[in-house]
């Protein structure tokens, strides 16, 4: 029998189950995990340090709720910069400047402490600085993933990123509080320098090869303009953003309060702080490792919502709570819970990203979580300090779920997912002297049926979406009057460099849509398609 009948007889290979630790076994994803697990931890010894600090120099619900949204709207104001330049820039180089951006501020903290300069002021403005380095690690960060690790894997890549950051949630804050039980606040901030030191250097002996666009790099103003446009053209998106902007803004109560809980039980301290925050962690982590059954038990919307719920029950339980012992299995309900949303959308947001657009997307996904965060906190603080912290959370509790509600109700990203691999269908045109200055206008006639109108028409929609998601500066459809079955869309670019990058951005979803346009176009000849440059406005 020869080779091929053998290759015909044989049955397929079976992929290898996706386990909890799979990841785990590519080296580069590895030697990620790791560093992010160390970035992580850092970031809980600085805000369990400085949220402590804060409830001894200024302890009022709203300066110490401050120190969240100190910690989280940097991210909100850069995210889609840092997005941008993650794109654009050598990922391996920009991932490993934001470690050492950390340590800079982790020294300044310390010597500040040392010398007895701090004041509430200061300290929320150093807090924003270090958010500085989250909001330009995280969207690089989100797109490296994808590019080391199978899709089939992503999605449990992802849940040990979430292990990454609630194991660092519990060893950070245990370290956190014996450091400062043992030696201060200070020498906090000098291991955390230490250890985002090391991260840089670990980053900096990876050997990942950049490749650059022969186009050139995009320019940051244009690239953030191409991010946001591409997430207001796909509904996936858009449902993944109100999503997640909703579950965080009512969320973050119970976190941005738990200083205040913790201090108002029973023999409150800054250990009985740390114990609840670990106590989230655990929680999250028994969830992250058991998300392959999570999400196989429940699809994403339903998931989301009993997230949702679960997550302000455990707010309930916490608020209420007289002791420790009481609070401690309130907070892993919710870590649970926060974890299995968090992931669910994370997720979904990477589903819904072409690799060209990675970083910019889940820059705004970043942005909206960490700008609900920090509107969150400080809302709630705000309540808490008119009334109290019990009602508070109380009130974020209900609001949260109800909310949630609505929003489940009226989104409408249900349909089927796109596959978002390149497609090189379209080959790039060849101009013997393509213009150096002015827009193009690209104009796509169409010969159609004009019984089939509404349609054409529809997928026509379809397109318009298509062709802004890819960065076209504007699009619209001319339907020719003495001519009832001809359209002409036009389709105008900011110049030709940005031409012809649209068709490096072509997927195989949007080649599937270029062929149901061709399916109405009557006649032997394919659409006439002409360029044009604006010469003048």
């Amino acid at each position: 029998m020869s080779d091929p009948e053998r290759a015909t007889l044989e049955p397929p290979p079976v992929a290898p189950p996706v386990t909890a630790f799979g990841p785990l076994g590519i080296p580069v994803f590895r030697m990620l995990w790791l560093t992010w697990f160390a970035a992580n931890t850092t970031m809980w010894m600085n805000d369990v340090a400085a949220a402590w600090l804060m409830t001894s120099i200024a302890p009022t619900p709203l300066w110490v709720a401050l120190v969240q949204s100190a910690s989280t709207l940097p991210v909100f104001f850069l995210g889609l910069p840092s997005g941008a330049l993650a794109d654009i820039l050598d990922r391996r180089r920009y991932f490993m400047f934001t470690q050492f951006w950390v340590a800079s501020i982790a020294t300044i903290l310390c010597v500040v402490i040392l010398m007895d300069w701090m004041s509430p002021g200061l300290l929320l403005a150093l807090t924003f600085a270090n958010g500085i380095g989250l909001a330009m690690r995280w969207p690089v960060f989100a797109a490296i993933i994808p590019e080391v690790v199978p899709r089939p894997q992503l999605a449990q890549a992802l849940a040990l990123n979430g292990v990454a950051m609630n194991g660092s949630r519990i060893i950070g804050p245990l370290v956190a509080g014996a450091v400062i039980a043992g030696v201060g606040s200070a020498w906090v901030f000098v291991l955390n320098a230490c250890l985002s030191i090391v991260a840089g250097v670990v980053i900096m002996r990876w050997r990942r090869i950049h490749k650059e666009s022969p186009l050139g790099r995009e320019r940051l103003a244009s690239a953030m303009r191409v991010g946001v446009q591409f997430v207001r053209q796909s509904p996936r998106m858009r449902g993944v953003l109100l999503r997640i902007s909703v579950f965080f803004l009512h969320s973050t109560a119970q976190l941005a309060l738990l200083p205040l809980v913790a201090r108002g039980m029973h023999g409150g301290s800054a250990g009985t702080f740390t114990v609840l925050l670990a106590s989230m962690g655990a929680g999250a982590i028994f969830a992250a490792l058991n998300m392959p059954r999570i999400r196989a038990w429940l699809p994403l919307q339903r998931l989301v919502f009993i997230g949702t719920v679960m997550q302000a029950l455990g707010t309930l339980a916490v608020a209420y709570s007289p002791n420790i012992a009481m609070a401690v299995p309130a907070m892993a309900i919710s870590g649970m819970a926060w974890i299995t949303v968090a992931n669910s959308l994370t997720v979904a947001a990477q589903m819904a990203l072409p690799d060209w657009v990675r970083a910019r997307g889940m820059s705004i996904y970043q942005m909206c979580l960490m700008g609900s965060t920090a509107a969150g906190a400080a809302f709630w603080g705000q309540i808490a300090t008119f009334s109290s912290v019990r009602e508070s959370l109380t009130v974020a509790a209900f609001t949260g779920v109800f909310l949630m509600l609505v929003v489940q109700r009226l989104t409408t990203d249900r349909g089927t997912e796109e596959d978002l691999t390149p497609s090189q269908v379209l080959k790039v045109p060849h101009i013997p002297a393509p213009p150096r200055e002015g827009r193009i206008l690209l104009a796509v006639e169409y010969l159609i049926d004009p019984a089939r109108e509404q349609e054409f028409l529809a997928v026509m929609e379809e397109s318009r979406r298509s062709r802004l998601a890819q960065g076209a500066l504007g699009w619209q459809l001319l339907h020719d009057l003495s001519e009832p079955g001809r359209y002409v869309e036009q389709v105008i670019d900011e110049s030709w460099t940005e031409h012809l990058r649209r068709f490096d951005r072509i997927t195989a979803a949007d080649a599937q849509l270029r062929d149901r346009r061709l399916g109405f176009h009557l006649g032997e000849e394919p659409p006439k398609v002409s360029r044009y440059v604006v010469d003048r406005d």
